[in-house]
């Protein structure tokens, strides 16, 4: 068992958890992920690793709120715990020899792009950062960032908080500037990365995505987190889940995600099956 020690909630649809797993903290690096159960006959929830303690042996997750199994698991609260959790899992994202990064994160994906950017400050490098987010109502993690970035801009559509815009818009003014930069790493909605990979892709920066594919087993046996990177297959659970963006068939993946949302909608609804005799 693993005992939840802490929960936070960053906003409306958004939930931190500092889970007790001393092995996987010891391990853990940003980039991977865990995969975990809320109960016995609960299904497998792929979920990044947002942060450690090593010396309290904690592992951070940070999740967002979307079907049955992420309600669940909300529901759960400090003291009680979760009966399976395996990790660390995946690739750890690259990031010796960067110099120069932008990191660019989307909604709740900052809770993935926040420990990258807080490594790449910890080895050195200069970091700026762009987050962006619909409405400031939904923004997460802004102290954190400030705290890891050379330079944060905040965006949201609507213009609540920080610039109204898209973080493309940002990252365009950035490299308007004169920036250059070793490397942008890109983690978010895919339709986000997507267009961040043009853009760079345009510049000739070299740009890593973070793929949250579909995933069961996060061994490379399903294959259901299988994504076209250069025309070759490649699994998110073993060979990711960064690749190269400007590699990434963006639109296979974004259809291959959308496949289940109805489900995930509806997932939680009750519906009574008793007949009336």
């Amino acid at each position: 068992m693993y005992p939840i020690i802490r929960k936070a909630v960053l906003n409306p649809t958004v939930t931190r958890m500092d889970l007790y797993a001393p092995h996987i903290a010891a391990k853990a690096e940003p980039g991977q992920f865990v995969i975990l159960r809320v109960d016995e006959r609960g299904e497998r929830i792929p979920l990044t690793i947002a942060d450690t303690d090593r010396e309290r042996g904690l592992v951070t997750i940070i999740f967002q709120i979307v079907g049955a199994a992420t309600e669940l698991l909300n529901a759960k609260q400090a003291g009680d715990s979760i009966p399976d959790l395996a990790g660390p899992l995946g690739r750890p994202t690259e990031t010796d020899g960067i110099r120069r990064a932008a990191v660019i994160g989307g909604g709740v994906g900052c809770a993935i792009a926040w420990p990258v950017a807080k490594k790449l400050h910890e080895q050195g490098a200069c970091v700026h950062s762009v987050i962006g987010f619909r409405s400031s109502d939904l923004l997460i993690l802004e102290d954190e960032f400030a705290a890891v970035s050379d330079r944060l801009i905040v965006m949201t559509d609507d213009g609540s908080a920080g610039r109204k815009g898209l973080v493309t818009h940002a990252l365009q003014s950035l490299l308007d500037e004169g920036n250059e930069y070793d490397l942008v790493i890109t983690i978010g909605p895919l339709i986000m990365m997507k267009f961040v990979s043009e853009l760079t892709r345009k510049n000739g920066v070299p740009t890593l995505a973070s793929m949250n594919s579909i995933m069961i087993d996060g061994t490379g046996m399903c294959g259901c987190c299988r994504l076209t990177v250069g025309g070759k297959t490649r699994f998110a659970c073993v060979d990711g889940p960064d690749f190269d963006g400007h590699q990434i068939d963006f639109e296979e993946a974004m259809a291959r995600n959308s496949m289940y949302q109805a489900f995930e909608r509806n997932a939680h609804a009750h519906v009574c099956r008793l007949l009336k005799l």
